[in-house]
This record gives C-alpha cells, sequence and structure tokens, in this order.
C-alpha cells in the first residue's frame, strides 16, 4: 500500500522560509515522477514543482520559478520541496504526490497524471 506523509508545512511572515518533506513507503521514489500541488480556498488545485527522480529532471510553475526547489533523497525514499521569499499568496494546503509504474507524465504539473496523494500539510504565509 503506497503512502505519502508530507511535514514541514507552518506559519511564517511574508519573505521567509520552509522546507516540506513528502516521504513515501510502498513506493520506490526513484526513477519515478513526483510532483508538489497546492490548493488554496476557494480555488483549484495546481501543480507547483515536479521532478523525474533518476535524474532530477524539474519543472515549476511560473509562479514559483526561482523561489522554491524541488528535491529527492532517493537512498531516504524521500522528495523536498524549499520555498524561500515566501508570499501570503502562497498560502495553501501543499500535497505530494506520485505517478504508478514508473509512467513519464506528458505534462507533469497536471493532477489528472497523479495516481497517488498525500494529505496535506497547511503552509500559511501572512503579511
Amino acid at each position: 500500500q503506497v503512502q505519502l506523509v508530507e511535514s514541514g508545512g507552518g506559519s511564517v511572515q511574508a519573505g521567509g522560509s520552509l522546507r516540506l518533506s513528502c516521504a513515501a513507503s510502498g513506493y520506490t521514489v526513484s526513477n519515478n515522477y513526483m510532483a508538489w500541488f497546492r490548493q488554496a480556498p476557494g480555488k483549484e488545485r495546481e501543480g507547483v514543482a515536479a521532478i523525474y527522480t533518476f535524474i532530477g529532471t524539474t519543472n515549476y510553475a511560473d509562479s514559483v520559478k526561482g523561489r522554491f526547489t524541488i528535491s529527492r533523497d532517493n537512498a531516504k525514499n524521500t522528495v523536498y520541496l524549499q520555498m524561500n521569499s515566501l508570499k501570503p499568496e502562497d498560502t495553501a494546503i501543499y500535497y505530494c504526490a506520485a505517478v504508478s509504474g514508473g509512467r513519464r507524465p506528458f505534462s507533469p504539473l497536471r493532477q489528472y497524471e497523479y495516481n497517488y496523494w498525500g494529505q496535506g500539510t497547511q503552509v500559511t504565509v501572512s503579511s
């Protein structure tokens, strides 16, 4: 049974930083696509960052480029999202997601591409 468990969320002031972690069990992080999504109140879930863990190829939403960095530690079976220069509009629940069977998504930041999801972690950025 695949489980993705997010941690590291919290409340910070604008300009601050947080690092989210997604620990996988029942699933091998290496040689797979994983991603971070977020959903703010009243808005649709959107892709933030994705990584092909085998070679480290990454994709980012325009809204977070230059501020967020997705990375992985295959030995720890964990994916991270380093978030710097946080803005109030980054406030959302952040979800970790993973594809099944080593499939390579055509659109890595689209939620329909992902088969497994974590429960989410709240990030709140105050001005």
